[in-house]
């Protein structure tokens, strides 16, 4: 204990006296990260375009697994389906797909289960998914007497099928539909007991809040694979659409980096890598060697990242 202690102090004596900052000790860095992509399903010819391209250029990096979205209410069921399919059929990923069950009896989403399994899918990840209406996420939801109420027991379903690795969401800033941070870890621990294998967060800005988050569930007991969902958008209003409907929050400094660049693309795209780039070094240095990226469908600013993170692309074999 004494070596590991002594060894775990020149560790940390060491990072506060270098002069380079996450970032530039990430490049030095040789411990193995894996990293996931989510993508989601095309509504027209040119957004399909654009999504292959992404697939294509990260398809390299050789990710755990790419998930792909799972519209409101299953508004995106089939695309989501055909998106999976064609995957598997012309890349070397693992696609997961993402479930909900809002807006649909237990019938059809064992329906949807079933299929998953007949193309040969063997990870879903398992959301509630969003209330119906316009309000979205926070809004007013109300389960289906014939359907699953909530993730867990989506969870359990997929479970009892077997054969299927399941995520499940975590919330380190808390669901907006939550009365508590406590609550949401006993509902994370549900998940768990019900068949969950791993849990990605919800993106976030505030490194510190979401290590607070990490150590909560640690002390609660989990022991599943918490795995920082990471966003790097360029484009602030949307940015600031998204999280007040998710709650997460926006530091003052992030708002103060894009301040003034509406009409500068080029610049909040720099600075929106900047950002990803330090969260994602920070979190490696605090231990965590998986990140899950909400692409967007775009892949040039997730490419750097994972680039600062030491992942590369994986040459063909011959």
């Amino acid at each position: 204990m004494m070596a590991a202690s002594s060894t775990n102090l020149a560790e940390a004596r060491a990072l506060l006296l270098s002069p380079l900052g996450p970032v530039a000790r990430a490049g030095s860095n040789h411990d193995a990260v894996r990293v996931s992509f989510e993508f989601f399903p095309p509504k027209t010819d040119e957004a399909e375009a654009n999504l292959w391209t992404a697939i294509r250029r990260l398809e390299p990096l050789n990710p755990a697994f790419v998930s792909v979205t799972y519209g409101a209410g299953g508004s995106t069921r089939e695309r989501t389906h055909r998106t999976v399919q064609r995957i598997i059929a012309e890349t070397s990923l693992r696609p997961a797909a993402h479930l909900t069950c809002v807006e649909a009896s237990r019938d059809e989403v064992d329906e949807v289960i079933a299929g998953y399994k007949s193309i040969g899918v063997d990870h879903i990840v398992a959301l509630r998914g969003d209330p119906p209406g316009g309000g979205g996420i926070g809004g007013v939801y109300q389960p289906r007497a014939d359907g699953y109420a909530n993730a867990t027991e989506l969870t359990a379903a997929i479970s009892r099928v077997g054969g299927f690795d399941v995520t499940v969401g975590a919330y380190p800033e808390k669901h907006p539909e939550s009365p508590s941070i406590d609550h949401d870890i006993d509902v994370l621990k549900a998940k768990v007991d019900a068949g969950a294998t791993r849990a990605v967060s919800q993106f976030f800005f505030d490194i510190d809040a979401f290590l607070r988050f990490r150590d909560r569930v640690r002390a609660a007991g989990v022991t599943i694979p918490l795995i920082p969902g990471v966003m790097p958008v360029s484009n602030f209003a949307g940015l600031t659409r998204m999280c007040g409907a998710c709650g997460t929050s926006i530091p003052d400094w992030l708002k103060a980096h894009f301040d003034g660049l509406d009409d500068d693309p080029e610049t909040r795209r720099l600075l929106a890598a900047s950002v990803a780039a330090e969260t994602c070094a920070r979190l490696h240095e605090e231990g965590f060697s998986d990140f899950h990226f909400y692409t967007l469908n775009r892949a040039d600013l997730v490419y750097a990242i994972c680039r600062v993170l030491g992942v590369r692309e994986q040459k063909a074999a011959a």
